[in-house]
């Protein structure tokens, strides 16, 4: 085994050590006095390494790493558009990072008054009448969504009765999960041949039990829903409210808004749609905006402008309540802010267009090599099909064999409702040169796949480690490591 496929623990030497702190310049303090039975017995476990061999280590896994920033991440659904570093610069600023989150509105007023800003802006951009920064991700902005109708529902006194949500097939999985958080039943709803919701199936499954639906428009199939307004229409004249699922807002801004399809509540992505890369973990950002009927639900406290002065405000009766610490994740925010206000609305409006113009070149491209779940015009993402692959070939072979060419995989096995899904998302950022080699190392692998399957059998062959047991890792994940003690 090379050095470099070492962990830090056996590169380890007893005694050697990477600095050397000197002695304190400050008065020394009993530990065991001061913390009491907290104090170790024991020295703590870490590998004991030079600080040349710490540096060489770390650099070494990430240069292994995967990420926007060293190649295309197609990821589908994801949208892994690249950060521009000037946005990274501004939200490491001092002046905002060193400001405590309890500070006084009169020493926080450019915070307040960016995110009260951002607010506006996304409000305007989506045509709903008020937005909180408050939800720390996608999923968080979903969960209070579906507060904000329940708390609706309780105001006119029907939330008894209605007590199921109602989310299409082709759903991201968060949508039914944040529905039963929130102690309603969920029904799904099935898609017609054209991958859009099946108009009668809504039909029969919207009643008066029903306290809305869940949509993602574009939807997962990378396909505008052309029947929304008819949708809204039907949905409200049941009773009911509709909820947007902004993770594909990156498709449509500055072109469509979801206000103006009926919507009543929505949320959006900041880590997606406004520049911070989605995956990893975080951080995120799900801000909720709503209609106006729905304003005076939203969590507190709220930023409100008075005297041309911003300050932190509780004075919200029906607010559902506080929904985090603090008032959201303030450096997404500033990421957001700086993306809007360098690209402006000329420039959004590019964006989103070249986002659907990409996806579009790529599905032209490709379906020559693989079945399309749907041959017509895309949004901003498309799905392919694994399905008819020569022998015992699956989408996943394909994934594995990409890496080798030096491309992350797009997303697989999603949407559900696609056999062996094929989810492609170029976004906005990459050039024509990206996607033609993009799309010529995956005629490749189809062209592999037919003869010489072995290829992506054995597929990934150009990494450290070969075919992982991903069900194993998340079944029996271990968190816990630690080195034997000998």
């Amino acid at each position: 085994m090379s050095v470099s496929q070492k962990l830090s623990f056996e590169k380890s030497v007893s005694g050697r050590t990477g600095v050397d702190l000197g002695a304190p310049d400050f008065p020394s303090v009993d530990a065991a006095a001061a913390l009491g039975g907290l104090v170790r017995t024991d020295a703590p476990m870490l590998p004991e390494l030079s600080e040349l061999e710490c540096v060489r280590h770390f650099t070494e896994l990430s240069r292994r790493n995967f990420g926007v920033d060293t190649a295309f991440y197609p990821l589908g659904s994801c949208t892994m558009k690249y950060n521009p570093k000037v946005n990274e610069a501004i939200a490491a600023d001092p002046r905002f990072t060193r400001l405590h989150p309890l500070a006084a509105a009169p020493l926080s007023q450019g915070t307040l008054g960016m995110l009260w800003e951002l607010g506006a802006w996304l409000s305007e951009m989506t045509g709903m009448s008020e937005f909180t920064l408050s939800p720390m991700a996608g999923a968080h902005g979903e969960m209070t969504g579906i507060m904000l109708i329940k708390a609706c529902m309780a105001a006119r006194g029907e939330a008894q009765k209605r007590d199921k949500i109602l989310v299409p097939d082709s759903a991201h999985g968060t949508n039914p999960a944040s529905a039963a958080l929130c102690g309603y039943k969920v029904v799904s709803v099935q898609s017609d041949e054209a991958g859009l919701v099946d108009m009668k199936a809504l039909d029969a499954a919207c009643n008066e039990t029903v306290a809305g639906i869940m949509l993602t428009n574009p939807n997962t199939l990378g396909l505008f829903e052309t029947n929304i307004c008819k949708i809204a229409d039907l949905v409200h004249s049941r009773g009911g409210l509709l909820y947007y699922d902004g993770a594909n807002l990156n498709a449509i801004v500055g072109r469509a808004r979801p206000g103006d399809m009926g919507f009543d509540v929505a949320h959006l992505n900041l880590h997606k749609t406004f520049a911070t890369p989605h995956g990893g973990g975080g951080p995120g950002a799900g801000p909720v905006g709503v209609s106006r009927e729905l304003a005076r639900f939203l969590p507190v406290p709220f930023i409100e402008r008075r005297d041309g002065a911003f300050r932190m405000s509780e004075d919200r009766p029906e607010s559902i309540g506080r929904i985090g610490a603090f008032y959201g994740n303030v450096a997404v925010c500033l990421k957001a802010h700086a993306y809007i206000a360098a690209l402006g609305a000329a420039g959004l409006r590019e964006a989103s267009a070249a986002a659907v113009l990409n996806a579009n070149y790529l599905r032209e491209r490709l379906k020559k090599s693989y079945s399309l779940a749907h041959d017509r015009p895309c949004m901003h993402e498309f799905v392919l099909s694994g399905a008819d692959l020569p022998g015992e070939l699956t989408t996943m072979n394909v994934a594995k064999r990409l890496i080798d060419y030096g491309f992350h995989p797009p997303t697989v096995y999603f949407p559900l409702i696609v056999k062996d899904a094929i989810m492609i998302e170029p976004t906005e950022t990459e050039t024509p040169e990206t996607l033609d080699d993009f799309a010529a190392a995956m005629e490749a692998v189809r062209r592999e796949a037919d003869e010489s399957p072995g290829l992506l059998l054995d597929a990934p062959t150009s990494t450290p480690v070969t075919r992982l047991d991903e069900a194993m890792a998340a079944r029996e994940a271990d968190f816990c490591w630690r080195p034997d003690e000998d």
